[in-house]
């Protein structure tokens, strides 16, 4: 099988080149740099913008499958950079996919897609209608993307979508490096006992390809977004403070009411706007949201139409991290 990856020098990205690879498929990755390390795998690399449109129909010719796992994340920030990279660059990819005569698109989507905010104990993806409104532009540029990823879905070109949430582990650029930052500064926003779906790495890489190899015409999974996740939620609070403490620092253990933290983001978010000033408040509304609510899946759709299974026991996962940002601290 031939592959493109969109977004195959990142953290998710880079484990579905090498798992593609590990299997023997022949892997092309598709970014605005070169990206040696994937190169080094053994992966070519396709040096294209996404946000333009030269050159990505030549890129997808022959290519069996697209995984499109490109996108702009974060809680702040020019809402037209996500626009741009979000919505125009997915429809950009399945535009040229397409017209190439691609025949699977996998899509890279969120959870915070259909995410209003409030808690969603072990739902499915029945139980989560798109939201009128969004905290943020990621999550609501992402539920554009997504539903424009699945009315895509045809005959000729089967689409699905992988909604895995708070990915982690070593190598992670974003949740951890964030918290290790901010851990002088860091407090419990809400009782500290809420429930959160993660999804390890290799986890998530694993539900992209089990979906993009069983994906077709009228398969179950054609036309349709999927949670995927670890076996069991973590109390997130708890996880993190594990973490921290296995890195010989502080437990974090001052709390703040879920109100005053959203309270706090609003007044920030509107100074920020107001006088233009550069750079992430320390609290938005979204932060303080997914900070303390309850959030965590029903995988049973994901298992029932694509064989998803966890692929690496999270508590072996955890120690590799623990192991990784060690090193990376010099500990």
């Amino acid at each position: 099988m031939k592959a493109l990856v969109t977004g195959g020098g990142g953290f998710l990205g880079k484990k579905i080149v090498e798992m593609l690879l590990a299997r023997g498929d022949q892997v092309v990755v598709l970014g605005r740099s070169k990206y040696p390390e994937v190169e080094a795998m053994g992966a070519e690399t396709v040096q294209l913008d996404i946000t333009k449109k030269e050159g990505l129909q030549e890129a997808c010719t022959g290519v069996d499958v697209v995984f499109h796992v490109a996108a702009l994340a974060g809680v702040w920030g020019p809402r037209e950079h996500y626009w741009n990279i979000n919505v125009e660059g997915t429809r950009n990819m399945l535009e040229a996919a397409k017209a190439a005569g691609v025949k699977k698109f996998v899509h890279t989507s969120s959870p915070s897609a259909v995410w209003d905010g409030g808690d969603m104990a072990f739902v499915t993806e029945e139980d989560c209608p798109y939201p009128t409104s969004f905290l943020t532009d990621y999550p609501e540029t992402k539920a554009i993307s997504e539903q424009d990823a699945l009315k895509a879905n045809s005959e000729d070109f089967a689409v699905t979508a992988i909604r895995p949430r708070l990915i982690w582990g070593p190598g992670d650029p974003h949740l951890i490096p964030r918290m290790i930052e901010r851990h002088s500064r860091l407090k419990i926003i809400g009782d500290g006992k809420n429930k959160v779906g993660i999804c390890y790495v290799d986890n998530a890489a694993h539900a992209h390809i089990l979906a993009a190899d069983v994906l077709g015409p009228n398969t179950a999974n054609a036309g349709k977004a999927y949670f995927v996740a670890d076996d069991q939620p973590v109390v997130i609070w708890e996880w993190l403070n594990r973490f921290m403490e296995r890195l010989g620092k502080k437990p974090i253990t001052s709390k703040v009411p879920r109100s005053v933290a959203y309270g706090l983001g609003v007044v920030m978010e509107s100074v920020w706007k107001l006088f233009g000033i550069k750079g992430e408040p320390f609290m938005t509304r979204f932060v303080a949201c997914s900070l303390s609510a309850n959030y965590y899946y029903n995988l049973k759709n994901a298992r029932a139409d694509f064989g998803y299974v966890q692929l690496v026991d999270p508590e072996e996962g955890f120690d590799k991290m623990v192991d990784y940002f060690k090193e990376q601290q010099g500990l």
